[in-house]
């Protein structure tokens, strides 16, 4: 035995997790059995689709043969000292005939062990060379952090210990790799040499593999993680990718928050011609996809593949975040088309409408299903009209929108990060009921507290009012807007100062367009001014100066803005107006305000810090209103800024609205 070999009795002293001794017994047959096994069962041949797992193919088999797993130390000058690696050797291994090598990587949380312990990569390399479907190789599975000290303990997200795995590169090329075939009876050339792994993994083995593509032909990234680089990264050289790669594998869950990552290299991969397997299939972050990727990865290395059955991988709908608890429809597909489901056996005719109608069909046992054109990232509100009836999804959490409880539903967005529930500290959403004498009737709003609120009771913070559109009420900042996390987030990244933020109930109509016209505009001032500031400053330890309080809101909150921001500027010091303005073809309601506002332009310039205006491009239904508005503006000299961000009058827009204008507070 080579001297840097751990015994199997002193491995098992130092990891107790490695409880099955027989698992690391090379079963001894007669020279003739092996022999006869390996002939009719291991020969190359090339696959076609390769199926998912079925039950049982992680488990102990004892009538079959089994390779051996050895824990051994190999001298590291990368890290200054010996580092363990766990062998795995395939059944009837001997030096006497040379072996391809697969590099098997772990999670950001695990090391050397994680697959052993997790993943049961031995019992599934064995039942499957038992079947005849995979190539005897050797398995690697070092740790991937590249540190004197690399136990999997302390804070795993430390700097040190993230760069620690990219460190690793440098130790897999110049020290592992040569260690493993000194060591054992290896092919050492590129075509018989892969790489593959989970998560963090994941991403070295795309980092590592196609960043190095003199050195591996075989590459695998099951769930890779967020330390993935970008495809143009990864593919610089697409001819050179094309002529290389022999496989190109990425596999994940469909409920996994980190699909993403697999998602954009297939894009660019497709839009470029890499051929490439990507398969995604009902799971999440768990070692239940990854033992399958492992299962199916396995099956393809080290023989001629067939590249035309790539396509024909199944990409499975993860059900959408916004469906209520254990709801399997709706279902999002990768490329953002939606899968709608519903029972109704007696129903005659049912549609789903997202603005656009989707007739759907019903199968035998009374299900209506249909399948969408690919849906805009982001938030949306939709009905099913069940014979002409729009009613809401069983299976989907409602909104109030639309001027009615609504059903909704979150389409992943690739640049939605800045609204992700992070492992950052978290603020409070408060529900509060106050009376209101203007309307002489209690009324509620949602108040944001920022993290730290009840714990430092000598701090005063400064406060964003914030209001709702049209057919919507105060929970759709809270709700549909995700301003806690928004705003949590922010705080975090030291971008925004901790503050108060308001959501009040902005439906106080009286007269006009859909009830909405000055006096609907004076009533709401008179809410604000009247009822909500002075509850806020009362319950709440809030600054009270013009200088630490905001005001902003979107379409009809917009023009709630314009009205009460700029009629009392010595109140506010920032004003944010998302996708609205001043009707154009309402002279009697605009006009006023921009007689106003000539006449006070010098103190609406001296008093407000920041008249920020902002749209969605010009699919926008306000585009055209705030483009002459500001045209208005220009000519009696009010300072503003304008912010345009594509996406129409959505909330994909207005979270990103919020995103930009709560950094430029109280500064």
């Amino acid at each position: 035995m080579d001297r840097a070999t751990v015994s199997m009795d002193a491995f098992e002293q130092v990891d107790r997790k490695i409880t099955d001794h027989k698992t690391y017994k090379a079963i001894i047959m007669k020279p003739i059995l092996v022999t006869l096994f390996l002939v009719l069962n291991l020969t190359c041949f090339a696959q076609g689709v390769i199926k998912p797992a079925s039950a049982g193919f992680d488990v102990w088999k004892e009538n079959i043969l089994h390779g051996k797993i050895d824990s051994v130390a190999y001298p590291s000058t990368t890290v200054g000292n010996d580092r363990k690696v766990l062998i795995y050797t395939p059944p009837g291994y001997t030096k006497n005939k040379k072996y391809p090598v697969l590099y098997l990587l772990h999670g950001i949380g695990g090391d050397e062990k994680e697959w052993f312990s997790g993943g049961q990569p031995h019992h599934i390399l064995d039942n499957l060379y038992a079947e005849g479907k995979i190539e005897p190789m050797i398995v690697v599975m070092p740790n991937g952090r590249a540190m004197k000290d690399d136990r999997a303990t302390g804070n795993i997200m430390a700097p040190d210990k993230v760069q620690a795995f990219a460190t690793f590169e440098k130790d897999l090329l110049n020290d592992l790799i040569p260690y493993v075939e000194k060591n054992y009876a290896t092919l050492t050339d590129r075509e018989h040499r892969a790489i593959a792994g989970l998560s963090m993994g994941g991403g070295q083995s795309l980092n590592f593999g196609l960043g190095n593509l003199d050195r591996f032909a075989w590459i695998g990234g099951f769930s890779s993680a967020p330390n993935t680089k970008t495809p143009e990264e990864l593919l610089p050289d697409i001819t050179a990718a094309k002529q290389k790669i022999k496989l190109l594998y990425m596999s994940c869950g469909a409920s996994d928050g980190l699909l993403r990552f697999s998602t954009r290299l297939h894009e660019y991969a497709r839009k470029n011609a890499v051929p490439h397997i990507y398969f995604v299939e009902p799971g999440v972050h768990d070692f239940k996809v990854w033992k399958n990727g492992l299962y199916m990865f396995s099956q393809l290395l080290f023989k001629t593949v067939d590249t035309t059955s790539f396509s024909k991988y199944p990409v499975a709908g993860a059900p959408a975040a916004s469906n209520v608890r254990n709801a399997a429809y709706p279902q999002i597909l990768p490329d953002n088309r939606v899968i709608f489901s519903l029972k109704a056996p007696d129903a005659k005719k049912v549609q789903a409408d997202l603005g656009k109608k989707y007739d759907m069909i019903k199968d035998e046992e009374g299900n209506w299903r249909v399948t969408t054109d690919s849906i805009g990232e982001g938030f949306h509100y939709y009905s099913l009209i069940i014979d002409g009836v729009p009613v809401v999804d069983p299976g989907s959490q409602t909104f109030y929108g639309m001027s009615r409880m609504a059903s909704g539903i979150e389409i992943p967005f690739a640049g939605g990060d800045y609204y992700a529930l992070k492992n950052v500290p978290h603020g409070d959403l408060r529900i509060n009921r106050y009376f209101s004498r203007v309307t002489n009737s209690w009324r509620q709003m949602y108040v944001y507290t920022p993290p730290g609120y009840d714990s430092s009771q000598q701090d005063r913070y400064p406060v964003l009012y914030i209001l709702h559109g049209g057919g919507e009420d105060q929970t759709g900042w809270a709700m549909q807007g995700k301003t806690d996390l928004i705003i949590d987030n922010l705080i975090a990244a030291k971008k925004a100062k901790p503050m108060l933020v308001v959501m009040m109930d902005g439906n106080l109509s009286s007269g006009g367009i859909g009830g909405f016209g000055e006096q609907a505009l004076k009533n709401f001032e008179n809410e604000l001014k009247q009822s909500v500031i002075p509850f806020v400053e009362k319950k709440f330890r809030a600054l009270t100066t013009p200088d630490q309080r905001a005001l902003a809101g979107l379409s009809m909150g917009g023009l709630q803005t314009l009205y009460a921001g700029v009629r009392n500027h010595t109140m506010f010091s920032y004003l944010g107006v998302f996708s609205s303005g001043w009707w154009g073809n309402q002279p009697a309601l605009s006009n006023p305000q921009y007689q106003f506002m000539k006449e006070n332009a010098a103190a609406i310039n001296s008093n407000i810090k920041s008249f920020w205006i902002a749209m969605g491009g010009k699919e926008d239904i306000a585009y055209n209103n705030c483009k002459a508005m500001m045209g208005k503006f220009d000519e009696m000299g009010i300072k503003y800024t304008y912010s345009e961000y594509p996406g129409g009058h959505t909330w994909p827009v207005w979270r990103n609205n919020l995103f930009n204008f709560a950094q430029l507070l109280f500064k």
